[in-house]
């Protein structure tokens, strides 16, 4: 089996990269730089591959100024463009394709699944919407097509968690905010299964919430976290504190949330091992 995945660098493709490669298959970055390549070249980097891996994505925790907007897209619509565009000209296909999304292109009030949603019209919303609108063009190449949409991940050495450590191990920790903001997550041990089980299972395609059953709130994270930790979680930040440090469209993104669970994967056979935020967090420092 041979993988090429975008982002391997990162804090979810490092960990994807170590379980692949304890399988034995062979792994295939594809690395930033790689995208600048002409159609040819960067066509060769996905030769051999059965399975294309789609992360790469720059972080959305900066100021959006207008310009880092265009980054944000770049990173993610015109390289899923790039890709499918590569494997269109491949005379041996991969037989998968799996693109990540976010919960963000949901709307931050009501309860959704995939079946059942009202979707966000803000910048994220619309990032989301045509990246996925890119990815899925490989459908049309008769290529098995997966999108992963994630809530937020929790893992050691990256994500919000990598944020949030030190401020509570300081015993600084707090909400943002009330922390009634709704929150959305995946373990990173059930992220990497649930990848392996696309991969395993050939009936499943199509868009599929690859976030835990139980979803928290700012609130229910703080106190969890803090438990885990042994340490109290008196202080709360301030919006105004996040507008001025990523501006105003930002913070907002940052200090609302979504109410997400995930009816597609339970129904293929996939079980979260991680349900709630406290079994999870416990895991990660308990």
């Amino acid at each position: 089996m041979k993988i090429a995945i975008s982002g391997a660098g990162g804090f979810i493709g490092t960990h994807l990269v170590s379980m692949f490669k304890e399988k034995g298959w062979e792994v295939s970055p594809l690395h930033t730089t790689d995208f600048d390549l002409d159609e040819t070249a960067f066509g060769k980097k996905l030769l051999g591959a059965d399975v294309v891996i789609h992360l790469a994505g720059a972080s959305i925790s900066k100021r959006w100024s207008e310009e880092y907007k265009k980054v944000l897209y770049a990173s993610r619509v015109d390289t899923a463009k790039k890709i499918v565009t590569a494997m269109a000209k491949m005379e041996q296909k991969p037989q998968l394709f799996i693109c990540t999304s976010a919960v963000g292109i949901y709307a931050a009030s009501g309860k959704y699944d995939e079946e059942h949603a009202l979707y966000a019209e803000d910048f994220l919303g619309r990032l989301a919407k045509e990246w996925e609108s890119a990815a899925l063009k490989s459908k049309e190449l008769g290529i098995r097509t997966i999108i992963f949409r994630y809530g937020i991940v929790l893992g050691h050495g990256g994500g919000i968690l990598k944020e949030m450590l030190l401020p509570f191990k300081l015993g600084l920790g707090g909400t943002i905010g009330d922390g009634k903001q709704n929150f959305s997550w995946v373990h990173i041990n059930d992220l990497m299964r649930a990848y392996l089980f696309a991969i395993e299972h050939p009936e499943m395609k199509g868009i599929y919430n690859l976030m835990a059953p139980n979803p928290t709130t700012n609130y229910g994270l703080t106190k969890a976290l803090g438990s885990a930790l042994h340490r109290p979680t008196l202080f709360a930040i301030p919006k105004f504190l996040l507008q001025l440090r990523f501006g105003s469209e930002a913070a907002e993104a940052i200090s609302s949330g979504q109410y997400v669970t995930s009816k597609r994967l339970p129904e293929a056979g996939f079980e979260f091992e991680f349900k709630t935020i406290e079994a999870a967090l416990n895991n990660l420092y308990g």
